[in-house]
């Protein structure tokens, strides 16, 4: 979840005057003094994931009543927001006070996510009664609101970034196939996208189990063939021989002439660098090139650490040539830490690694 000034102050001094007169409107009895002094008080400490989380907190101490009357008065002010994490604290409030009211709480959450997304709140559900609330998802997976069904997929994957891991889907993922199977072939983008994360996640650990279970699915369908290749993304770049011989592109790449290289040869971060490739088929007859590069990032201790990225895939003609260029800033992430070293650069054709080049980066 992103976390820097800009992000955070969606939860403002504003916002938390407007949230207090919105629930002293649904509610006589609200503690509006008390709800503004716990949202305030050390406001400017407080990233955007702890702010978010206190607005529940408050929430729960200045909206009188016990849970489920708490929860009434919650769902009267709920409504759209500019930004959809403005409302993730409606879910958020269910997910930290509701786990002994399922009956409450999950058709709760069904509603709350076409404000803001539920996905996280309802991993506290799935920890504490998976069986059961996985039930009640697969019923979400068919129904007519697409940020329903989104989040039967969402909410149940197995490593989703930033939420907590679910240990028994991580170990078994099987008890979320029908809910995959259901929306293999959704007509909404949004929900065709987390059905592929889905996939991704799981591909992590049983990669046999999700090829055994996109090789049973109709690939002539569209939805189905865009979700299944997103999906095995992380295999193609481990290039799992499994799943580049299902997408046709298993066999070594016949060529009889390769030239690759990196420029500039060195670089400060920051800077760009240019991969150039050529290549001429040796092939009689059209062969499909998966076409990837592979940076070896330095490490702290002076090891190398690989990235595969995406470049192209293509059918190139028997006795064909091509020439591709890259462009690709070497810049510092949050995820990413540079150390100054020799960084090679690998091509990677149909999984095969063929040749390399390399840059020295200094800081």
């Amino acid at each position: 979840m992103p976390e820097s000034d800009s992000f955070k102050e969606w939860f403002n001094a504003d916002r938390y005057h407007s949230i207090a007169n919105a629930l002293a409107k649904a509610c006589r009895t609200f503690d509006k003094k008390m709800f503004l002094q716990m949202t305030l008080n050390g406001l400017k400490k407080r990233e955007l994931m702890t702010r978010l989380r206190q607005t529940s907190i408050a929430a729960a101490a200045s909206v009188p009543g016990d849970y489920p009357q708490q929860l009434k008065v919650i769902r009267k002010i709920a409504g759209p927001e500019a930004n959809g994490m403005i409302g993730d604290w409606y879910s958020d409030f269910v997910g930290q006070f509701g786990v002994n009211y399922p009956e409450l709480s999950l058709p709760a959450l069904s509603y709350f996510t076409q404000f803001g997304s539920a996905e996280f709140a309802i991993r506290e559900f799935l920890i504490r009664s998976p069986k059961q609330t996985l039930k009640v998802m697969l019923q979400w997976s068919k129904d007519d609101d697409e940020h329903v069904r989104r989040l039967a997929s969402e909410g149940s994957r197995p490593r989703l970034p930033w939420g907590k891991r679910l240990g028994l889907l991580v170990i078994d993922p099987k008890p979320t196939r029908r809910i995959l199977e259901n929306l293999r072939n959704d007509e909404s983008l949004y929900v065709r996208k987390s059905v592929a994360n889905h996939l991704n996640d799981i591909a992590k650990d049983h990669p046999d189990y999700v090829m055994d279970l996109v090789e049973s699915w109709d690939q002539g369908q569209p939805h189905v063939s865009w979700i299944t290749r997103h999906g095995l993304r992380t295999l193609i770049k481990k290039a799992h021989p499994r799943t580049l011989k299902f997408l046709g592109v298993g066999d070594p790449p016949k060529l009889a002439q390769l030239d690759f290289a990196v420029s500039p040869g060195r670089i400060k971060l920051g800077e760009r660098i240019e991969l150039r490739l050529s290549i001429t088929s040796a092939s009689r007859t059209p062969q499909t090139l998966l076409i990837d590069y592979v940076i070896h990032y330095v490490k702290a201790n002076g090891s190398t650490s690989a990235k595969v990225f995406k470049w192209k895939q293509i059918m190139l003609a028997a006795g064909s040539s091509l020439s591709l260029l890259k462009r690709q800033t070497i810049r510092g992430f949050s995820t990413r830490k540079h150390y100054p070293g020799l960084h090679p650069v690998e091509i990677q054709i149909n999984g095969r690694r063929l040749t390399a080049d390399a840059f020295q980066l200094r800081l």
